[in-house]
């Protein structure tokens, strides 16, 4: 098996990524706080057999289905479909072998705003049981602007739900801190989608208002994340999907996360419907990752794009059936910066 590759690359202003052809994985994100120190933000490992180990998808591009479809089947033009049933009875982030386990096709690009590196891979007819010979790409472009703008195609031969988006995990204090419950964030979205105790939607679009998943104006995590309501219980903590403001077909910013005591700041924009909030919930700490740190439980949290979770199964969601003749594309974009 081949060790797999890294790819470096690095903007004008010194804030650097780094990319592995193992799961077109983002690995690290090297960014200033606002004394101008340098320190990786995102999870990650420094080798292969790191990511064999993993079953939290740092920062890997997630497929062909990302997120929870309920007992692991769904139909299409009358053929019923049964995945692989990896998380209880549910089938989650594309299986038992899903995008972030395979090696990619890697080739680094300049663009107009910045380098490059783009990843294809061809996802065979029946692999993991989902339909039509699926190909794909992640193009990951970081900017002078400091932002990594992330575009994920795909065109396929038949029908077939698809769902794709990245599982980059953040600690703006630095990876391998111990929290994130002290982070603030503000969400662009009025609405959410609860789910019941295997974390399915149960088909309802619901407000935030006077519920602990309002974060219209800046809240620290911590604050509510362990409150006595459905959508924070059944998670253990915030594991669900929002529903994005706005939502055409353009990009426009979902996210703001900031950090008081370095000042680095994120944003996140998408062209997608929603976004799912994960704060690190099962996270367990037992793996050694990059400079030998741990990444223990809330010690990280994700902002993954994409479409509402069991969409094949819930019809009045929007539709996610990637047609023969129609092109896919998911462009997330994590622009960093730094509060005074």
């Amino acid at each position: 098996m081949s060790q797999g590759r890294f790819y470096t690359l690095k903007n004008k202003n010194g804030m650097e990524i780094r990319l592995f052809d193992y799961g077109a994985t983002l690995a690290g994100i090297t960014v200033p706080d606002r004394e101008g120190r340098f320190e990786d933000v995102a999870f990650g490992f420094d080798n292969l057999e790191g990511y064999l180990n993993d079953n939290d998808y740092f920062g890997s591009t997630v497929g062909r289905h990302a997120g929870r479809i309920g007992g692991g089947r769904f139909e299409i033009d009358g053929t019923v479909h049964q995945l692989a049933v990896n998380n209880g009875p549910n089938h989650l982030h594309g299986g038992i072998k899903g995008f972030d386990k395979v090696f990619w096709n890697a080739q680094e690009v300049t663009k107009k705003n910045g380098k490059a590196v783009s990843f294809s891979y061809m996802s065979p007819d029946g692999e993991e049981h989902f339909p039509g010979n699926l190909t794909v790409s992640a193009v990951y472009t970081l900017t002078d602007n400091d932002e990594i703008i992330i575009d994920l195609y795909a065109v396929t031969d038949k029908a077939t739900p698809v769902n794709l988006t990245n599982h980059a995990y953040f600690n703006l204090s630095g990876a391998g801190n111990p929290s994130i419950l002290d982070h603030r964030m503000k969400l662009d979205c009025d609405f959410f989608l609860p789910g019941d105790e295997g974390l399915i939607p149960t088909g309802e679009v619901a407000p935030v208002d006077g519920t602990p998943l309002d974060f219209r104006e800046f809240k620290v995590i911590g604050k509510e994340i362990d409150a006595d309501h459905p959508s924070t219980k059944f998670g253990a903590g915030y594991d669900l999907a929002f529903v994005v403001n706005g939502k055409g077909n353009s990009t426009v910013h979902v996210a703001t996360v900031i950090d008081d005591k370095s000042g680095r700041r994120l944003d996140v924009s998408t062209n997608q419907k929603a976004v799912i909030f994960y704060t690190g919930n099962f996270l367990k700490g037992t793996f050694k990752a990059k400079d030998g740190k741990t990444y223990p439980r809330r010690s990280g949290f994700c902002l993954e794009p994409g479409a509402f979770p069991d969409s094949p199964n819930k019809s009045w969601f929007p539709n996610i059936i990637l047609k023969p003749g129609e092109l896919y594309h998911n462009q997330i974009i994590y622009k960093f910066s730094v509060e005074k």
